[in-house]
Order: C-alpha cells, then sequence, then structure tokens
C-alpha cells in the first residue's frame, strides 16, 4: 500500500509555512480563522493554483495557495478560482 503524500513531513512543513502567513482565502477574499477546527466549512485549508490532477506540483510553494475548505471544495479541480456572483443592486 502506497502512503498518502500529503500525510509526509514536506507537506506538513508546506501548510504549517503556508498556515503562518495568514493570508486571506485566495478565492473569495474574506479573511481566514486559522483557529477554527479543520472540518468546518470556514477553516483554512491549501489549495493548488494548478490542480494536482492537471500537474500542479502538490509541494511547490508557488502553487501553494491558502483558502476556505468551501471555497477549496466549491473551486474543484478548476485552475481558477470560480467567479463571484456580482452583488445585485435592491429594486424599491
Amino acid at each position: 500500500m502506497a502512503d498518502n503524500p500529503r500525510q509526509g513531513r514536506p507537506y506538513r512543513r508546506l501548510t504549517a509555512w503556508l498556515r503562518s502567513q495568514r493570508l486571506p482565502c485566495w478565492i473569495c477574499g474574506h479573511e481566514i480563522n486559522y483557529d477554527l477546527d479543520p472540518r468546518h466549512p470556514l477553516s483554512f485549508t491549501l489549495d493548488h493554483l494548478i490542480p494536482i490532477s492537471r500537474g500542479g506540483s502538490l509541494l511547490d510553494q508557488t502553487n501553494a495557495r491558502p483558502a476556505h475548505r468551501r471555497c477549496n471544495s466549491r473551486k474543484g479541480n478548476r485552475s481558477t478560482a470560480p467567479r463571484q456572483p456580482k452583488a445585485q443592486a435592491l429594486r424599491w
């Protein structure tokens, strides 16, 4: 059985480095609460600019981005973040 590279020391180091930056979510632009339980939808996850399934590097710092778990899941394996819907003006 092959080891999961996301459980190895290099990946944990990359995740810790990105977490230490305390950057906002690169997808939605909102702040990330880095103290939330990892299972929370607004918790920090490491996202890849170029998805691994599309040839992106798992351990390349230039490919790593901070994201909310929910935003990362919504993005899927697209290489760009989904467009946010524009705010609608209220009609009176």
